[in-house]
């Protein structure tokens, strides 16, 4: 295997000239923009960031477009891309200005960079917890990066961002002479005095040595050097495959869906193309993203009856392939199943996603032919393993093969919903189950299917709760009863404050019309305008008494066993 050293500049370069391409292997681009920016950061320090591994070959083999647009070349296919994609096609994207396509649409990476940033690091990197936030809106609508810096911390939002090198772009930071575009300062058309013009800094200035200094630091990215691996060109794809696989499993880089992704693909080529189609499908007909890894594990069920990957090698092309078009019918079953039935319309809104699988599966093997009862307890399954994060726990796949096993053999999910009684020791909700939740808890989205159930409505244009409405500001935002920095100045602590019994569900409109404006202040307004019911269909007690700040402890009190309440109700819990 040779290597040699070759600049983020030239590389860059070959990705343009399609000269570098993606094997069918390889997953799709889905870095956040936080990642791109943190990836600058390191390259500016000159930190280690890895090493690129390429297959040069002559031989023909299946590839995939990058979410980056690449010129035809005739050497197109001779060196694929194994390990490095996501790096590659970040910092093309970011100091070319060019967009990213992620499943069909096209999006910037615009990050800036901080001319003032202070000397060293001043700054250290947050890591990420493994929880999916619920795919409702926040209170308000800026940059979700902000928006977490100002949610975490005491320190002023500005005094936090001057300790930053680089950001993702909002636009009030676009708006500061001193924040500026990495694709500009890479724009071979943009000079340091036109980068500078607008901060009124001339030669003569002594802050002008210091600013074409790190613009100069920043352009040297260009010139960082990666250790390129290549592999040897007589290797056939397959065993180029199980490199992959291998390489990433080390690395623990790639979920065990994306390596049986690869072993899949190296015997039928195209088939991520398929899966990729088919996701497509899912969300321009349902608004249901579907991850290529739950298509893939769902695969696997279709063909095995059990969700493991370490079989995938072993299983016949065929059976794959047949298992691929069941799977497609069982899951169209199951997304119009918690559509319709649950009234669920995004898959954000729940603890795990195996809990689209088990649906498919079971219409599957009742040929989607259910009785009522059937029905029935498939859907309280799926609302109490929601509620109670089933999946969202322990070993999921060990949970998940336990009740394909059962379905196989024939039970009905009446004996699912007996082992979430074993696992969990009781079905209902309790008051106290809400107290210290917040937004990562599955009972979050359970209070919204609850609310939505009992007709919960807008409060300005009596449009009922959906996550569905066309245009900005009809969409749907969690919001704080009691405002969060208002509770703040009282001294609650941060749990009290982003408890679920805090939260109305509205459109962004009526939420920055609110603003922080107390309860008690607004609240009497949604009932002259509204009537009672805007308020007890969210649940909210309507007594005034306890919309005031000094009795907020009290409010939460009763508004948990409210939500409790109807969420029994939607549990079918008597």
């Amino acid at each position: 295997m040779q290597k040699t050293d070759i600049s983020v500049g030239k590389l860059i370069q070959m990705i343009e000239d399609g000269e570098l391409r993606l094997p069918e292997m390889q997953r799709r681009y889905v870095w956040p923009a936080t990642r791109v920016r943190d990836l600058l950061d390191s390259l500016y320090r000159g930190y280690p960031t890895g090493s690129i591994l390429v297959w040069e070959s002559a031989q023909e083999a299946p590839t995939r477009d990058m979410a980056l647009a690449q010129k035809q070349s005739p050497f197109a296919g001779h060196k694929l891309l194994l390990d490095g994609q996501h790096r590659l096609t970040s910092l093309a994207s970011s100091m070319r200005g060019q967009p990213v396509t992620v499943r069909g649409r096209k999006r910037p990476i615009e990050i800036l960079f901080n001319l003032q940033h202070p000397e060293g690091l001043a700054e250290v990197t947050e890591v990420e917890g493994d929880e999916a936030a619920i795919t409702l809106s926040t209170d308000s609508d800026p940059d979700p990066e902000l928006e977490e810096e100002q949610e975490n911390s005491a320190v002023p939002l500005a005094e936090r961002l001057a300790k930053r090198t680089f950001v993702v772009a909002s636009q009030s930071l676009l708006a500061i002479p001193t924040w500026i575009k990495v694709s500009d300062i890479f724009n071979e058309r943009r000079t340091d005095w036109d980068l500078l013009k607008p901060l009124g800094v001339t030669p003569e200035d002594p802050l002008w040595a210091k600013y074409t200094g790190r613009l100069a630091d920043v352009r040297k990215i260009r010139d960082y050097p990666y250790v390129m691996q290549v592999l040897d060109g007589s290797l056939t794809y397959e065993e180029v495959a199980e490199i992959f696989v291998r390489v990433n499993s080390l690395g623990a880089k790639l979920r065990g869906s994306d390596l049986a992704l690869a072993q899949i693909t190296a015997r039928w080529h195209k088939s991520l193309q398929l899966l990729e189609e088919f996701a497509e499908e899912c969300e321009e007909q349902s608004r249901f993203t579907i991850d290529t890894g739950l298509l893939v594990r769902t695969m696997v069920v279709f063909a095995t009856g059990q969700c493991k990957f370490k079989i995938v090698s072993g299983i016949d092309l065929d059976i794959l392939q047949r298992a691929w078009e069941e799977a497609k019918t069982g899951l169209r079953f199951a997304i119009d199943f918690l559509r319709s039935n649950a009234g669920i319309e995004d898959e954000g809104l729940l603890s795990s996603p195996f809990l689209i699988l088990l649906p498919a599966y079971f219409g599957h093997l009742k040929k989607e032919h259910l009785s009522e009862a059937e029905e029935q307890d498939l859907l309280r399954w799926l609302f109490i393993a929601h509620a109670r994060g089933h999946y969202s726990r322990g070993s999921s796949e060990s949970l998940l093969d336990a009740d394909l096993s059962l379905l196989k053999s024939g039970a009905s999910p009446d004996r699912l919903i007996k082992l979430l009684e074993q696992q969990f020791g009781r079905l209902t909700v309790s008051s106290s189950d809400f107290e210290g939740r917040g937004i990562q808890s599955p009972l979050f989205s359970m209070a919204y299917l609850a609310l939505k159930k009992r007709g919960a409505k807008d409060w300005w244009n009596g449009l009922a709760l959906s996550l569905s409405h066309q245009g900005r500001s009809h969409l749907i935002q969690y919001h704080h009863i009691f405002p969060k920095s208002r509770l703040q100045k009282q001294g609650f602590e941060r749990a009290e404050v982003n408890e679920i019994a805090n939260m109305a569900f509205i459109s962004a409109k009526v939420n920055r019309a609110i603003s922080n404006k107390p309860p008690s202040e607004y609240l009497p307004t949604v009932i002259r305008e509204r009537g009672e019911a805007a308020l007890s269909d969210q649940l909210i007690p309507l007594e005034p008494s306890i919309w005031k700040l000094e009795n907020y402890r009290q409010f939460l009190e009763q508004r948990r066993a409210l939500l409790a309440k109807a969420v029994n109700l939607l549990l079918g819990n008597s």
